[in-house]
Formats: structure tokens, sequence, C-alpha cells
């Protein structure tokens, strides 16, 4: 049985529901914030994440970053050597999702050249009235990036744990292959 960690960067635009989506996920669903206030820093929030099938499990240590730039220059040295990506945008909020370039890129800047697996998470799926941004769309950015695709209603507390389990698992993935590797080598 391994426990590993893995530092997870979660980005996205101001009122996506990055911090709603990172509390939800620690309480099992227990605590959905009414109240809404503006993440100023960072908020770290950690899970222990059991890896299907293989007795490990993977602690999240999840970084909620702010999504101002004016928070931007305090944030890049703790987003220095990320394990795992969740990028959130709002599915009724077009600039949410195109801003998603901005902060795939730069989570990508602090580990040039390796692996950084990552979610594209579409929130806010209980507002569909007002939905504007299509899933397909979505689905074909993400794909082209390498990211998994997922939506979620933090609100309504619908898919909230697949994209951690996600990235647990494909940090687990990465970690037994360069295990392998290593053994290979002794």
């Amino acid at each position: 049985m391994v426990k590993l960690a893995a530092k997870c960067i979660l980005a996205g635009d101001p009122t996506v529901g990055k911090t709603a989506l990172a509390q939800i996920f620690r309480s099992d669903g227990a605590h959905f914030q009414k109240n809404y206030t503006l993440t100023t820093g960072v908020d770290l929030v950690v899970k222990t994440v059991p890896v299907p099938d293989t007795g490990d499990s993977v602690e999240l240590f999840i970084l909620d970053s702010a999504g101002k730039e004016l928070f931007s220059e305090m944030l890049d040295k703790l987003w220095e050597s990320p394990n795992v990506l969740c990028l959130v945008y709002d599915v009724t909020n077009e600039q949410s999702f195109t801003s998603c370039s901005k902060w795939l890129e730069k989570a990508r800047s602090q580990m040039p050249g390796a692996t950084l697996p990552g979610v594209l998470v579409g929130n806010k799926t209980d507002l569909a009235s007002r939905r504007v941004v299509e899933s397909a769309q979505t689905r074909a950015w993400a794909l082209g990036q390498g990211l998994e695709c997922f939506e979620t209603s933090v609100k309504e507390m619908e898919n909230y744990k697949a994209p951690f389990h996600y990235l647990a698992k494909q940090f687990h993935h990465l970690y037994r292959e360069k295990l392998e590797v290593f053994q290979a080598l002794v």
C-alpha cells in the first residue's frame, strides 16, 4: 500500500466555483458555501483519494488560487512544480472558458517539458437556461490540450468527485511508470 502526495493547482477566473468545488470535495458533499467570498491568495485543501484496484492512495494538496490577475505574481511561487491541474470555468460565462487557455499556459510554464495531467471542469450546469458554453466545444478544446473533460454542478452536488478521482488515478499511473523505469535500471 503506497500513499503518494500530489500538488494540484485549481485554476480559473473569479466566480467560476473553484473554492466551492474544492470545499464540497473535501467535505464529501456536506459543505456547500452559499455565501461567496473572493479568494485573495491561495487556500489549501487536502484530501486523500483511494486509487481503485490498487490499495494505494493519493493525498491531493489542492491549491485553490485566486482568479484575479492582481494576485498573479504572488501565485508564481506557489504554483512551482505542480503534479496535476484542475481548470474550472463557468458554463454560463464564455470568457471564463476562453481564459482557460491562459491558465493552462501559466500552469504548464511551471513544468516545461514535463507531463502535467489535467482536467477541464465546466461548473454550474444547474443553470442550464443560462448556459452559453457548449459541451462539444469544451470537449474538443480539452482533448486538443491533452486534458480530460468533466461537467459539474457543485450547488446540486453532481459529479464533483470525478475530476479529482481522475487526477489521482493519472498521478498514480505516472508514479507507477517512473517506478518501473527505475526498477529496470537497478
